[in-house]
């Protein structure tokens, strides 16, 4: 592969994560966070290869999250297996409830736009498709030092609020994927990757 296939990916140094406040796990003040974080000044594009391998910058991951009540008032959540096709060979066979990914160079080729919202939006469309009506919020960033692939990674989580359960996988490898009651997945914790147990424990437990 050339130079120029190598994928650029969106990073902002670590030191500076650590400056505003390193924590383990999650954490809800996203303003604080992304107001220093977003900035043309920390925000840059490396190759991903090298970026998986350097503790010196965090990978900015959008992690959304889809969530339904019914009409009962019973909360569900968006879930599925990673298969060995999806990016990130260490989460492979692990439970997950966030879609989402690497924001690349080409997400926001004008300098005007936006690339990490680009990004998101991206990913999105590349890995679900979903019409019903929906809000999106900010939930807050999570991080985890005590693994390989956190060591590496920051993420935003959204929680995408749906009217209907309606979320079809646009990828093969997205499988054994609906929404299921968030007291099913508390439950089974221990198949889901890292970033999911965390936010599955924080924001329902």
């Amino acid at each position: 592969m050339s130079i120029a296939e190598v994928e650029q990916v969106l990073v902002v140094p670590t030191e500076k994560f650590h400056e505003i406040g390193q924590f383990q796990g999650f954490h809800d003040d996203v303003e604080t966070y992304l107001n220093q974080l977003l900035t043309p000044e920390q925000m840059s594009f490396r190759p991903r290869d090298v970026m998986e391998k350097s503790p010196e910058f965090k990978q900015l991951i959008p992690y959304v999250i889809f969530e339904y009540k019914d009409d009962q008032g019973t909360q569900h959540v968006f879930q599925y297996v990673r298969g060995k096709g999806q990016g990130e060979s260490r989460l492979h066979s692990k439970r997950s409830v966030g879609i989402g990914g690497h924001v690349s160079s080409e997400d926001a080729p004008d300098s005007d736009q936006d690339p990490f919202q680009q990004g998101m939006r991206r990913e999105l469309e590349e890995e679900v498709s979903f019409h019903a009506p929906h809000e999106m919020v900010c939930a807050g960033l999570i991080n985890d030092d005590e693994s390989e692939v956190g060591r590496v990674h920051l993420g935003v989580v959204y929680l995408c609020k749906i009217e209907r359960p309606e979320v079809m996988p646009n990828e093969e490898d997205i499988l054994d994927a609906g929404f299921r009651p968030v007291g099913d997945l508390l439950a089974k914790l221990e198949e889901f990757e890292t970033w999911s147990s965390i936010c599955l424990k924080t924001i329902y437990g």
